[in-house]
């Protein structure tokens, strides 16, 4: 299909200010569009092609209804492919555009995010530390963690408590956090089917409690987690959550500092 960049950056600018085919359809025939609506929703969820001059034109309207600060401007599909390749408009998507990716692509999207950050392997520092200790004493618990996760294991960048440096990606609770949007809380593991028979519950650390939100680069790549694990099951609410996620915002600006 020619021009995925152009017709994924208007997807995503009619996403961000909840547009649907109607609300530019009659903003385009105005404007001497003459695809139907069927052809600009075949158009829009990749199954045909529109005409340059059509898309183009839906790109302009786009632009109009969305507001400038709110995402990427669509360019016209001369535009898209002006600048290098279609390469070049995926990247400028960041994680918004990893529909158009493979699995694999979408991995090595992720790990050059984690390169970018410049943080593998360097020494602890306090602007992590502190985001760490604070973490442990507002949830009273015996461990916080801040960790990078790369193809193979887990680095902690900051850590309070008995966690193993460098576990193998494949054994972390923070592998799963990383596969998803939103925090991963199990208050209490012995009744979680996932991680139940886990090593790291039925031996060292003997994770009983866990809550883990991921942490994104300024793509939106996840790059890694911000968590607290405890050897005893404990509640944890949405104010709870509120917390953490807050303390991963912090860490989010640190990671880009």
């Amino acid at each position: 299909m020619r021009g995925r960049p152009q017709r994924a950056l208007m997807i995503q600018a009619m996403a961000t200010v909840a547009l649907d085919v109607d609300d530019i359809t009659d903003r385009y025939r105005a404007r001497g569009g003459t695809a139907s609506p069927g052809a600009i929703g075949e158009y829009l969820d990749g199954s045909a092609d529109l005409p340059l001059r059509e898309s183009d034109l839906l790109a302009d309207v786009v632009n109009t209804l969305c507001p400038a600060s709110s995402t990427l401007p669509v360019p016209h599909a001369a535009q898209d492919a002006a600048d290098g390749s279609s390469e070049t408009s995926r990247r400028a998507l960041g994680a918004a555009g990893a529909f158009l990716l493979s699995d694999g692509e979408k991995e090595q999207a992720r790990l050059d995010a984690i390169d970018r950050t410049n943080l593998l392997d360097t020494e602890p520092e306090e602007r992590f530390d502190r985001i760490t200790r604070n973490a442990q004493r507002r949830f009273q618990v015996s461990t916080a963690i801040i960790t990078l996760i790369d193809d193979k294991r887990q680095f902690l960048k900051s850590v309070i408590g008995p966690v193993e440096q460098n576990m193998p990606r494949a054994r972390s609770f923070c592998n799963t956090t990383i596969r998803r949007s939103d925090p991963l809380i199990i208050r209490d593991t012995f009744h979680d089917e996932q991680f139940k028979w886990s090593p790291l519950v039925l031996g060292e650390p003997f994770i009983r409690f866990y809550a883990g939100c991921p942490l994104r680069d300024p793509d939106g790549w996840i790059v890694g987690t911000l968590c607290v694990i405890d050897q005893r099951s404990r509640a944890f609410s949405q104010a709870d959550e509120r917390s953490l996620r807050r303390l991963a915002t912090i860490t989010e600006h640190e990671l880009t500092a």
